[in-house]
């Protein structure tokens, strides 16, 4: 009966371990495994996967061997060159032309981080995304840019003019891409070889979470290494934890949880803003709406408000993926 409803999984599997991450996804546990006279779902599937014959051509060997790395490589770089130029375009111009070289660099820059997610360890299989957590993304980065500034001039009745936009923390997050890909890379790599390795889902999963801590701390030193020649402060940290870990969890089969956060860091932003501008109307009791706000900035400055938007989504993401990224389903190809 258990080989006959799962026939359709083990004749799809490439190798047990699949068969092992299917199982678990629809609820198998250990304790379930026993039922059937099996130590783990890891001996369970083996032998679901050895009964169940498959066509010759959808026989694959079951190795561990390296990824290319020369087709994506090209695409996670491309971020941080065009930042670069761009930066230096803007170093060098003035006026007009100054303006004109900001926006070819904004759009090209959105081009090339379109073309790192969609190549190499960054870029969802299957296509599963929410296409909705582009621009939320592409709020944030935004945000890093000019929102201090907007903000600053919200707090003292502006703006009158143009505020003062800062373009460090988008060349430090851009050249970072590349860090970013080889660490989801590796990460990757490791979780399927811990499967192979694993005796059982719960000792799978303790393998997993230190590994997932250290791949988000060695990324954390890299993008922190590139923030601090750009005078970026610590937001553009927060804000490339966040979208580090929402970008795992998109590519390994968590697309809407990614999304909700970066949603909600987005709101928290728009809200800040609008709180203060709100506390403006001749409205009794408005005047307050500003109050929080105005006591984060005035003891760490405007750009406390990412710093503590970003860094609560990315913890709460933290907390999310040291479960969900640490189930053996969520590291094979679907």
């Amino acid at each position: 009966m258990l080989l006959h409803r799962h026939r359709e999984l083990c004749e799809r599997a490439v190798d047990p371990l699949e068969v092992a991450a299917g199982l678990e996804a629809q609820g198998f546990t250990d304790r379930t495994a026993a039922r059937y006279r099996h130590r783990d779902v890891f001996s369970l599937a083996e032998e679901l996967y050895a009964r169940v014959p498959r066509r010759p051509e959808e026989v694959r060997v079951a190795e561990d061997r390296p990824e290319p790395v020369a087709p994506w490589a090209l695409a996670v770089l491309a971020p941080g060159a065009v930042a670069a130029l761009a930066w230096l375009g803007l170093a060098l111009t003035h006026g007009p032309v100054r303006a004109a070289v900001g926006a070819a660099g904004a759009l090209a820059l959105g081009g090339a981080l379109f073309l790192a997610v969609r190549h190499g360890p960054l870029r969802a299989p299957g296509g599963r995304t929410v296409p909705a957590a582009r621009l939320w993304a592409l709020w944030l980065l935004a945000y890093a840019v000019g929102g201090d500034g907007l903000l600053a001039e919200v707090l003292t009745g502006g703006p009158d003019d143009l505020w003062e936009l800062t373009p460090g923390p988008l060349l430090g997050l851009a050249l970072a891409v590349a860090p970013a890909a080889w660490c989801a890379h590796l990460f990757a790599r490791r979780a399927r070889r811990r499967i192979a390795d694993s005796r059982g889902l719960a000792d799978f999963a303790a393998a997993v979470r230190p590994l997932l801590l250290g791949t988000v701390s060695l990324q954390l030193l890299a993008l922190a290494a590139l923030l601090l020649p750009t005078g970026a402060g610590p937001g553009a940290l927060a804000l490339g934890a966040l979208l580090l870990l929402a970008r795992l969890l998109t590519v390994h089969g968590h697309p809407e949880t990614a999304s909700a956060a970066l949603a909600a860091a987005c709101a928290a932003e728009v809200l800040a803003l609008a709180s203060v501008l709100s506390s403006r109307l001749p409205v009794p009791g408005f005047d307050a709406l500003a109050v929080p706000v105005r006591a984060v900035t005035d003891a760490w400055g405007p750009g406390a408000v990412p710093t503590l938007v970003c860094g609560a989504a990315a913890l709460g993401l933290l907390a999310h993926a040291t479960g969900s990224l640490a189930r053996a389903s969520a590291h094979t190809t679907p």
